[in-house]
């Protein structure tokens, strides 16, 4: 007979799990938005995000770790989205909050719809940076 998994309460429900720091704060996504489901902007998951604000105490743990994460650094949507476990929809609802509040600035799209050279060189670089460090 095998032995039953460890369970932890979290504010999401009783789950699997235990040991996993990360696991400790756990919410519903659309506890996350607000309640709203849909993004207020089509953010492309390739979209860049840089932090311009530091992170406050006052804020939603999602907020202060994507303020902590671009802070140094500029990440995609799709990274962001990996690093703070959270579905890509629900992560463009918080960044379109973050830049409404002027906290981050996205690089990736011009006025026009098109894309950035330097922003393109920018993710270039990046990638060859990971494959590098692999």
């Amino acid at each position: 007979m095998q032995d039953a998994p460890d369970f932890v309460l979290r504010s999401g429900g009783v789950l699997p799990g235990g040991d996993d720091p990360d696991d400790a704060y756990t919410v519903r996504p659309y506890a996350v938005t607000g309640g709203r489901t849909v993004p207020p902007s089509d953010l492309p998951v390739e979209a860049l995000v840089q932090a311009l604000v530091a992170p406050d105490v006052t804020m939603t743990p999602e907020r202060r770790r994507i303020l902590e994460l671009t802070t140094t650094q500029y990440l995609s949507v799709a990274e962001l989205s990996a690093h703070v476990k959270l579905p890509v929809p629900v992560v463009r609802t918080v960044l379109a909050d973050l830049a409404d509040q002027q906290k981050i600035r996205l690089h990736g799209l011009t006025q026009t719809g098109g894309y950035d050279p330097a922003t393109i060189l920018s993710v270039l670089e990046s990638v060859l940076d990971g494959i590098s460090s692999l």
